[in-house]
């Protein structure tokens, strides 16, 4: 699905990232832990166009994205979720649905299978976002991400500041997605690999089939997510 190689990301003279490569395949949940200040934010707004790489290949479905606007990924087929969530707190949580879906063909409707996965959504649908509670404005923004069915979801910390039943729900969400894909439509499913920023280990360890550890832009470790325990992977991210 996507596919980094040699990525180099600078801020003025700070090299940030430093050769960085990775493949997120479908149907898996890559998950990039380090400890802060590595550079996985940058990865992720590298990959999503909000920042440029200075050099490297990002490839999506073998095409060669790394020029692209973050509109123009978008359109390609990815969903962001960023750190801090960034729902709009003025507009309702339909509105905020609807903006995911800013590139459809008037009309579209927001996927139905959305309410199932967040069910407090629909509870909520003509509250504003503002108004809702931590937890639900990161369950509304990974809605938000998912409205135009992307194939490839990243998401950034979407646990920061979260009770832990959300996050055990999140987490069930996104298991579903990674096996299932997204119903579109009645017998349409998107099929979807997830890249996962995380610094809640336990939640990370559960959900990976594969890890990379990042360490001053680097890779420093990677393998599959059954291996995280036996290869130590807790003592590489702990403080």
């Amino acid at each position: 699905m996507l596919k980094a190689t040699d990525l180099h990301q600078y801020y003025g003279g700070s090299h940030i990232l430093r050769g960085v490569g990775f493949e997120a395949r479908e149907g898996e949940i890559t998950v990039i832990l380090g400890r802060n200040g590595v550079g996985k934010t940058t990865l992720l707004k590298s990959l999503m166009g909000v920042v440029p790489i200075r050099s490297g290949e990002l490839l999506l479905d073998g095409q060669n994205i790394a020029r692209d606007t973050p509109y123009q990924r978008v359109r390609r087929g990815i969903g962001y979720v960023p750190q801090g969530r960034e729902i709009f707190g003025r507009l309702t949580v339909e509105e905020n649905l609807r903006m995911g879906l800013a590139y459809k063909r008037a009309g579209s409707r927001i996927p139905p299978q959305l309410f199932e996965l967040f069910p407090v959504l629909k509870q909520m649908l003509h509250r504003r976002g503002g108004d809702l509670s931590g937890g639900q404005q990161q369950q509304l923004a990974i809605a938000r991400a998912l409205a135009a069915g992307p194939r490839l979801l990243i998401l950034d910390e979407p646990t920061e500041g979260i009770q832990p039943s959300i996050i055990k729900d999140i987490g069930r969400v996104l298991r579903q997605l990674a096996d299932q894909g997204l119903e579109l439509e009645p017998g349409q499913r998107q099929r979807m690999a997830i890249v996962l920023v995380e610094q809640y280990y336990d939640f990370a360890e559960e959900l990976a089939d594969q890890y990379l550890v990042m360490e001053r832009g680097q890779v420093i470790a990677r393998g599959r997510g059954s291996e995280m325990q036996a290869q130590g992977v807790r003592a590489l991210v702990s403080v």
